[in-house]
């Protein structure tokens, strides 16, 4: 499979939840948004569907992203079911952290292989007011049970210092 620019396409980034547990200023307004309803997200086999298609296609590289992909109900399950797709080199999944501590020695077993944080600073004050409730140290406990999971590497997007 080929893009316009006769690039290989061997990576599919799959947004499993349009629901996150943070309400930041530049993604949610304060008033919040109309969400999807569940009846109309993917299931997982469907999501898995796609993916087994998208193998037979050249895909090597899954990206799991929402919203908050933590929020959705039994990820684990997804991750491992996917790990089971033939051709399906890696994993990752891109999250704001928060949740990480809670899920990811879980995810680890299931087959994810890495995460990307997106985490907006790193000065408490600032993280609070730019996520209107999040706790940055649960963020930072989340990076810390990446790693002893061994979700490596583990990368850190920073917006703001």
């Amino acid at each position: 499979m080929l893009d316009r620019f006769n690039r290989k396409i061997t990576y599919l980034r799959i947004s499993v939840t349009d629901r996150c547990n943070l309400r930041c200023r530049y993604c949610m307004p304060e008033e919040g948004i109309t969400l999807i309803d569940r009846s109309d997200i993917l299931s997982f086999d469907q999501i898995t569907d796609v993916v087994r298609v998208g193998s037979e296609l050249g895909i090597r590289k899954i990206r799991i992203t929402g919203g908050e992909p933590l929020v959705r109900k039994d990820l684990p399950a997804l991750i491992a079911m996917i790990r089971k797709i033939k051709n399906i080199e890696e994993i990752g999944m891109t999250t704001n952290g928060a949740l990480l501590d809670k899920y990811a020695g879980a995810l680890k077993q299931a087959g994810l292989d890495r995460v990307n944080i997106s985490m907006d600073t790193t000065d408490p004050e600032k993280y609070r007011h730019i996520t209107r409730l999040g706790d940055l140290e649960s963020v930072f406990r989340g990076i810390r049970a990446a790693l002893d999971a061994g979700l490596t590497p583990v990368k850190l997007s920073l917006i703001h210092i």
